[in-house]
C-alpha cells in the first residue's frame, strides 16, 4: 500500500534493491513509481515518484546513483536528455534539468500552470516537450529561450510524444489528440477519439498507440486515422511503452494488469503477472528483451520480455492491503484509490489525503494535507451522493484542478458498493 512519504534527507545509501542472476528489484522510492526512463546505452536509468523524488539508477549494478530532491510534489515524469542529462517534472508545475553529478538542477523551467505529466525529447534531441493539467503543451528549446506554448486541449493534457520528423502530438483528458505543426504559423490538426486519453507512444511509420480511459489500445496514423484498436484490461490504460524496433508495445492499467501486444495488429501476445496494485510506468531496455514497471507497491520490476517471468524476483514482507476483503467488490473498487488514499487514522495522509471520516468532512479540510488552490472555495461536503457524483463524472469534472488522477465508474452498482465499502471502513468512533 502507499506508504508515508520517506524524509527528503534519505540517502541514497539508505535505497535498497534484490538482485538476482539475470535481474534485479530496484526499492528506495517512498511512493508509487510515476515515470521511468532508460538511457539509450541500458546503463542507466531514472524514476520519479509520488514521493517527490527522483532517482538515477545503474542498471548494471543496481546501485542508485543519484537521489534527485527539487521539486515540491509528485514526480510525474521523467526523460533522459542528450549528453547524458536527465530532466524531471512535478505535479508544482516544473521541470528540472540536472547534470549527472550535480545536485541541484543545472535548469529550470518554469510557465505551466498546472501539474506536468509527460515529457518528450525530439528525435534531433533540440527540444524537450511537456503536457500539463493547465491545458497547454510546451516545447522547450534545450540550448535555452522561451518556450513555445500550445494551446488547443479543453481539459487536462496527458501525453506528448513526436512522430518521427519531429511533429509534436499530444492526447488529452478532452479526447482529442492534437498534431501540432513544427511550424508556428500553421494550424493544429484534431483527431476526436471515443474515451479520454492517458497515455501516448510514438511508433515507427508514423503511427502513435494511445490508452485511454475505457480500456482500450489503439494505433492511429499520421492522418488520424484508427488503425487497429483492442481493448487491453478491463480499467483505464495508464502507461504504454514501445520496444525499441517497435513491433511490440507494453500496456499497463491503473488496477495492475500488464499486457504485451502486437504494435501493427494490437493481437494480445502475453500478460505479465504483477502484484495486482497500480501500474503507472513502463519502459523498455534497448535491447527489447527486458521491460521495467514501476507501480504503486513502489517496486521498479524487471521482466523477460520472450517469457514474461519476472527476473530477480524476490520474496518480500510486502501483502495486498486489501486481502482481508476478498469478494467484497466495494474493496475490488477500492482497489484504485489505495495507492493514494489510507483508511486508518494512524496511517495519515498519503500523495492524497486519508479517508478516514470522510463522510460529512468539507472537501480540501484534512489537517496537514496540501490541496490543490482550486478545491479550497469549492463547496463542497462528502456524502454518499456527493462522492458517488465525483466517480460517476470524473474528478476533472467534478472538481476542477483536482491533483486526483482520472478515472470514472461507469456502473451505478459498483459505485453504490464503493460507497457501503467507504461507509464501514472510514467511519470515524
Amino acid at each position: 500500500m502507499h506508504m508515508t512519504r520517506a524524509p527528503r534527507f534519505l540517502a541514497a545509501a539508505l535505497l535498497m534493491l534484490t538482485t538476482a542472476a539475470g535481474g534485479m528489484e530496484l526499492r528506495g522510492h517512498g511512493g508509487p513509481v510515476r515515470a521511468i526512463a532508460v538511457a539509450p546505452e541500458g546503463s542507466a536509468a531514472i524514476t520519479g515518484s509520488f514521493d517527490t523524488r527522483a532517482i538515477v539508477w545503474s542498471l548494471e549494478t543496481g546501485e542508485a546513483r543519484q537521489v534527485l530532491l527539487f521539486h515540491g510534489d509528485e514526480v510525474n515524469a521523467v526523460a533522459v536528455l542528450p549528453d547524458g542529462r536527465f530532466a524531471t517534472a512535478g505535479a508544482d508545475a516544473r521541470i528540472a534539468i540536472w547534470e549527472p553529478g550535480r545536485q541541484a538542477p543545472i535548469r529550470v523551467l518554469e510557465g505551466h500552470s498546472g501539474p506536468v505529466t509527460a515529457l518528450a525529447v525530439s528525435p534531433n534531441g533540440a527540444t524537450l516537450a511537456s503536457a500539463s493539467w493547465d491545458t497547454t503543451v510546451r516545447l522547450w528549446p534545450l540550448s535555452g529561450g522561451d518556450a513555445r506554448v500550445l494551446e488547443g486541449h479543453s481539459g487536462n493534457v496527458n501525453a506528448v510524444a513526436f512522430l518521427a520528423d519531429g511533429t509534436p502530438v499530444s492526447a488529452g483528458y478532452d479526447a482529442n489528440l492534437i498534431f501540432w505543426p513544427r511550424d508556428a504559423g500553421a494550424a493544429p490538426r484534431r483527431v476526436a477519439l471515443p474515451t479520454p486519453l492517458n497515455t501516448l507512444v510514438a511508433l515507427p511509420g508514423d503511427r502513435l498507440g494511445a490508452g485511454g480511459a475505457d480500456g482500450k489500445v489503439r494505433v492511429v496514423d499520421r492522418g488520424g486515422t484508427t488503425l487497429s484498436e483492442v481493448k487491453a484490461t478491463r480499467s483505464p490504460v495508464v502507461a504504454l511503452a514501445a520496444s525499441p524496433d517497435g513491433r511490440h508495445l507494453a500496456a499497463a492499467s491503473i488496477r495492475g494488469a500488464i499486457v504485451i501486444l502486437d504494435a501493427r495488429s494490437l493481437a494480445p501476445i502475453r500478460d505479465l503477472a504483477g502484484p495486482g496494485m497500480p501500474v503507472w510506468s513502463l519502459a523498455f531496455m534497448p535491447d527489447g528483451k527486458t521491460l521495467l514497471t514501476g507501480g504503486s507497491d513502489r517496486v521498479v520490476r524487471q521482466w523477460d520480455f520472450e517469457t514474461g517471468e519476472q527476473l530477480g524476483a524476490a520474496t518480500t514482507d510486502e501483502t495486498d492491503p486489501l486481502a482481508e476483503f476478498a469478494g467484497d467488490p466495494g474493496a475490488e473498487a477500492f482497489r484504485a484509490c489505495v495507492a493514494c488514499h489510507t483508511l486508518d487514522p494512524e496511517d495519515g495522509n498519503r500523495a492524497g489525503p486519508t479517508l478516514h471520516g470522510i463522510f460529512g468532512r468539507r472537501i480540501a479540510s484534512v489537517p496537514g494535507y496540501r490541496y490543490s488552490p482550486a478545491l479550497r472555495d469549492m463547496d463542497i461536503v462528502w456524502t454518499p451522493q456527493t462522492v458517488s457524483k465525483l466517480f460517476e463524472v470524473g474528478p476533472s469534472t467534478y472538481t476542477p484542478g483536482t491533483k486526483m488522477p482520472e478515472q470514472t465508474i461507469g456502473n451505478a452498482e459498483t459505485r453504490a458498493a464503493l460507497i457501503r465499502f467507504l461507509q464501514r471502513e472510514t467511519k470515524a468512533e
